[in-house]
């Protein structure tokens, strides 16, 4: 449970239990029980408003652009409250999404000791997606470990079985011709 919902356990009218013991019992901090957070001003929801709609036309744009293209509009900003008011979060996944389930089979590590020496003698493939602006597109890559060469790659927008085995199927055919 986390704090805000723990927050909402305390009963302000409980005549048996002080507000500290409540507190105390549902291990929060009492302050945080009065803590509000401060209003945003009006010119930091025009900003924020500019870099939204200037985000949309260019997501590519980092702090450091969007200052400059609201100093050239006029506003008086440094880089370090743009940041704090763009609050990009990344589309790219979050951390921890590889955690296995506790039901599932742990195999091997086939590669520990081998000594990569020689072209074709291990191939490995990662897949990836690409935010585009009406939404993503996947990429599966197919690389030798030896030479750090892509032997090849595919595209695809949906996560189908078919395209990811496709791309190394597709090597194979390449050079047997």
């Amino acid at each position: 449970m986390n704090q805000v919902a723990r927050l909402s356990l305390v009963d302000r009218a409980d005549g048996d239990l002080s507000i500290v013991a409540q507190c105390r019992l549902l291990k929060v901090a009492r302050s945080t029980l009065y803590w509000r957070p401060a209003a945003i001003s009006e010119e930091d929801l025009r900003l924020m408003r500019l870099i939204d709609e200037q985000y949309l036309t260019a997501p590519f744009y980092g702090s450091r652009r969007m200052v400059a293209v609201l100093r050239r509009d006029g506003w008086t900003v440094n880089r370090k409250r743009v940041r704090r008011l763009m609050g990009i979060e990344a589309i790219y996944q979050k951390p921890n999404t590889s955690q296995p389930h506790p039901e599932h089979e742990v195999y091997p590590y086939l590669l520990r000791g081998l000594v990569i020496d020689r072209p074709n003698q291990v191939w490995c493939a990662d897949i990836t997606y690409i935010p585009l602006a009406k939404g993503f597109v996947y990429l599966v890559a197919v690389m030798d470990w030896f030479s750090r060469r892509i032997l090849a790659w595919r595209l695809s927008i949906g996560m189908e079985t078919a395209f990811c085995v496709d791309a190394p199927n597709a090597d194979r055919a390449r050079r047997a011709c």
